[in-house]
């Protein structure tokens, strides 16, 4: 395998390398979230010693005045008592935190069980050549579903089916790479990314809002139609742009690509496999099924008969969570067992206590996430910037969608450096969501907004975590290729996904299209 860390001559050279340079000397998330709550701490004291306050939109108090809302200190005794009493339950409260736990150890059975890279494999080696790009970009958008399998498993065998159809096997890796990273929120189908977002959205929309109710499917319609906006843009990027500038390979060149890691292209899946495939399919219709027969009568148990209209499957939209762990689940091990990858129940539990041990990261990340999330909250400097923010943005007198576009733009620009999708959306969440829900906008429409911006520019920063192993797979096959080369040839994707993005965005805003079941653009605080 080659070397990952040699000398490349553009890595010294330009903006990229200055992303690179800035970007390493960032700590690690968990330190930059510790660093956030120091600064939160001292700026609430400054606030409170100043007293920096702002009138609630909706409490109105005894005289029939808007309530005040005043920054308090995180120094003060009751908010230390606060911290030190209340740590465990700030930590497990963490909204993101039971979503995620609950959906991986459905999908770490799935993942572990084979099924997931069985499934694209078997996708991609029956792709029709004519429509080999579009369909090495629809599959990496739908890899999704198979969080890190998507770039272990697609992306290595995109340029071994690229290669054996005659064409630039690094073009199909940078178009498989664009599909699973740049396309990062397109995708046909919800999957473990909304209740990762979601999550974080709902606890930031609580502030202003405490009955506000994360939706699962809130940006179904959004980023299905992402995933019909991104193909043909990825399409014509691979075929028309980056193809042709593309190297020539050198004979012998080339080194043995990916053996071991995923199967050949012109190979055909066992008959274990096939029967495993099948199984799981079944087992997908069969969860599918049941969970729409407790949908679809009065009576049933995710039907709200006391409600109307879609209100009515609120208590649907809010098992999908459950939903999304049993469809793996059964997925999974329906799959398992037909094809021999799961002997008995206990290999079921060892898949999912190795699912949780991989959410060991996740699980630091997100209690020091918590305690910021919990800590700005308490000091009412979210609300209070929220509010004087809104102000700011009603003064201004700007459309929606030039403002959401605005922010699509600055979430861009902050993923060159902090490479966590959750841990941005973290950060920005406390002040984005509240401000934007004050002028109307929804959270569902932050959380989209924020997609948008997240996925574009992950294909063109070295701190994405998966950028040096995608310059290895593209080191087998051309040695010279070096961080400069892979980020130039991954810019105009980078650059026409967002474009094409923004003008998703607005015209959504424009036309008001719902973004999901029960989800709109425009939001009306009661």
């Amino acid at each position: 395998m080659t070397d990952v860390t040699q000398e490349h001559p553009n890595e010294t050279k330009g903006i990229l390398a200055w992303i690179e340079r800035s970007g390493n000397k960032l700590p690690d998330p968990v330190f930059i979230f510790l660093w956030c709550i120091a600064a939160v701490i001292a700026i609430s004291v400054i606030a409170a010693l100043i007293g920096l306050s702002a009138p609630h939109p909706t409490l109105i108090d005894a005289a029939g005045n808007a309530l005040v809302i005043n920054a308090e200190s995180l120094l003060s005794a009751s908010n230390i008592q606060r911290l030190l009493v209340e740590m465990p339950s700030t930590f497990t409260s963490f909204h993101p935190l039971g979503y995620v736990l609950v959906v991986m150890l459905g999908a770490g059975v799935a993942e572990r069980s084979g099924l997931f890279a069985v499934a694209m494999s078997g996708a991609m080696s029956k792709a029709p050549q004519s429509m080999l790009t579009p369909a090495v970009a629809l599959i990496g958008m739908l890899g999704n579903l198979a969080a890190d399998a998507a770039y272990v498993v697609l992306i290595p065998l995109a340029g071994v089916v690229f290669a054996a159809a005659g064409r630039h096997p690094i073009a199909g890796i940078a178009a498989a790479f664009a599909g699973v990273s740049g396309g990062f929120s397109a995708n046909l189908f919800p999957g473990q990314l909304e209740p990762l977002l979601f999550g974080i959205t709902e606890a930031a929309a609580e502030t202003l809002d405490p009955t506000w109710n994360a939706n699962m499917v809130g940006n179904w319609y959004f980023i299905s139609a992402m995933t019909f906006v991104f193909l043909p843009v990825i399409w014509f990027v691979t075929d028309k742009i980056i193809e042709p500038r593309l190297n020539p390979i050198a004979p012998g060149e080339a080194e043995s690509t990916t053996a071991g890691m995923v199967k050949a292209p012109n190979s055909q899946l066992d008959s274990h496999e096939l029967r495993g495939l099948r199984r799981a399919g079944f087992a997908c219709l069969g969860v599918i099924s049941f969970w729409v027969i407790l949908c679809i009568a009065p009576g049933t148990p995710l039907i709200e008969d006391t409600a109307t209209g879609v209100a009515r499957f609120n208590p649907f939209l809010q098992s999908l969570v459950a939903g999304f762990f049993v469809l793996f689940l059964a997925a999974g091990w329906a799959y398992g067992s037909a094809s021999g990858s799961v002997k008995n129940h206990r290999d079921i539990v060892r898949m999912m206590s190795e699912a949780m041990g991989d959410l060991a990261y996740y699980l630091v990340l997100a209690f020091t996430a918590a305690h910021f999330v919990a800590m700005f909250n308490w000091s009412n400097l979210g609300l209070i910037f929220a509010i004087n923010g809104a102000a700011i943005l009603e003064g201004s007198n700007l459309p929606d969608s030039i403002l959401l576009a605005f922010i699509i733009l600055f979430g861009a620009i902050i993923n060159l450096f902090l490479g966590s999708a959750s841990a941005k959306w973290a950060l920005l969440a406390p002040v984005l969501v509240p401000m934007l829900m004050l002028i109307g906008i929804s959270p569902e429409m932050s959380t989209a907004a924020y997609r948008v911006g997240d996925g574009a520019t992950n294909i063109i920063t070295p701190l994405m975590p998966y950028f040096p192993l995608i310059l290895v797979f593209c080191q087998r096959w051309q040695k010279e290729f070096g961080l400069g080369s892979l980020a130039a040839t991954m810019l105009p994707y980078s650059m026409l996904l967002l474009g094409s993005g923004i003008i998703l965005t607005i015209v959504w805003v424009v036309l008001g299209i719902p973004l999901g079941p029960n989800a709109p653009v425009q939001f009306t605080l009661q």
